[in-house]
């Protein structure tokens, strides 16, 4: 079974940076790592003019591009619902740890990140399900372990240990 582990925090707290640096450094542990970003806008991976953004201004549901070098499936919702974490997570290729940017309420475990610079510095611990640490620029009081929001090594390894994660 994958493992999900979840980076969470306020907008400008440092998730995307955090989740950049750990897959960076589970990659280099030798495990093989996929990704989740949760949007809460609109947002557009295709561009205007190119054949597959042609194809889903034109109504495709799903839109796959395959080259030598990547593949990438988009799919409009079309008034359906957004799919939840699970939907998700099924749909991706086997690997080791799925980190999950986003999706606060879900219940996977989580890292709080919290920086004096983000836009919002109120605790989410209290509030948001399944937070197990936090990693800041700065001191805070919690029962739950802390990190500095740049050490990566102990934050990987506290992450590797709760999803009992073993380096090749």
């Amino acid at each position: 079974m994958t493992a999900v582990f979840g980076i969470t925090g306020w907008k400008n707290s440092g998730k995307t940076t955090l989740t950049e640096r750990l897959v960076a450094e589970f990659a280099r542990r030798g495990l093989r790592v996929a990704t989740i970003k949760h949007a809460h806008h609109a947002f557009d991976i295709d561009q205007p003019g190119t054949d597959s953004f042609r194809h889903r201004e034109a109504g495709a549901t799903e839109t796959a591009i395959v080259s030598s070098r990547r593949w990438a499936i988009m799919h409009e919702l079309r008034g359906e619902d957004e799919p939840g974490l699970p939907d998700i997570l099924a749909r991706l290729s086997p690997c080791a740890l799925v980190l999950v940017e986003g999706f606060k309420t879900a219940s996977h475990p989580k890292i709080e990140c919290r920086r004096l610079a983000a836009k919002d510095r109120a605790p989410l611990a209290d509030l948001v399900p399944g937070i197990a640490a936090i990693a800041s620029d700065h001191p805070v009081e919690s029962d739950l372990p802390h990190f500095a929001l740049d050490d990566i090594a102990a934050i990987a390894d506290f992450v590797a240990g709760r999803c009992a994660l073993h380096a090749k």
